[in-house]
């Protein structure tokens, strides 16, 4: 049975909770690292649910408006107006949470910061820093998507699909290279741990591995 040293699990009082390199393991490189570009992150966080939270606004305010015009507050006991209130505060939570998106969205873009390891990946999110690590051998797939704003901030979001859920990488400029870099890093390493460099043959016998243009080109149609 392996021995651990019980200093493997020394807490560091002062440890700084601000650097990708304070997340790093003993021998761990970061590959690529990079946050998400500012002006395209900021303005996707304004024009998310921007529709919605206006026309319920517009809704809730027309509604509000009509109320006050036609005199029904001045009727009314004022244990009911503080409830009609505080209902349609509540009754406004789309409106707050777009708002609410909008005016965090520079101190969110300030702790967010992703980087490709030879381990895994790490992002970093959150006003509250939080921490996610995606390890290599647990993703499924890695899909890129492109909107019309998205092509005009020259950026793409990195869909990476796991074994349990799926996180994204928003707003990253030159994303049709990283989405390439990252399916080759993950492919590599799976490959690795399935099939060890020292063990892994050149070709394998048991399927045909290499193919030509010229491939089918010759072949007859069956008579059928």
């Amino acid at each position: 049975m392996a021995k651990y040293n019980e200093k493997n699990f020394h807490v560091d009082s002062q440890m700084r909770v601000n650097k990708i390199e304070d997340f790093l393991n003993e021998g761990e490189q970061v590959l690529w690292r990079a946050k998400p570009k500012k002006s395209a992150f900021v303005w996707s966080k304004i024009l998310n649910m921007l529709p919605f939270a206006l026309i319920w606004l517009a809704f809730d305010g027309t509604f509000i408006g009509l109320m006050v015009s036609n005199g029904f507050f001045s009727s009314m006991p004022v244990a009911l107006v503080v409830f009609i209130v505080f209902f349609f505060l509540l009754h406004l939570l789309p409106f707050w949470i777009w708002l609410a998106n909008v005016v965090t969205a520079s101190a969110q873009h300030k702790n967010i910061e992703y980087a490709f390891t030879d381990k895994r990946i790490i992002i970093r999110t959150g006003i509250i820093i939080d921490i996610q690590n995606v390890f290599y051998m647990d993703i499924q797939s890695v899909n890129l998507k492109v909107g019309l704003v998205d092509r005009m901030m020259k950026v793409g979001d990195i869909y990476i699909t796991t074994k349990s859920n799926t996180v994204v990488l928003w707003d990253l400029e030159n994303p049709y290279v990283l989405v390439n870099k990252l399916q080759q890093i993950s492919n590599n390493i799976k490959t690795d741990m399935y099939f060890p460099n020292q063990l892994r043959p050149e070709e394998n016998k048991g399927f045909k591995t290499k193919y030509s243009q010229n491939d089918g080109q010759n072949e007859k149609p069956s008579d059928k």
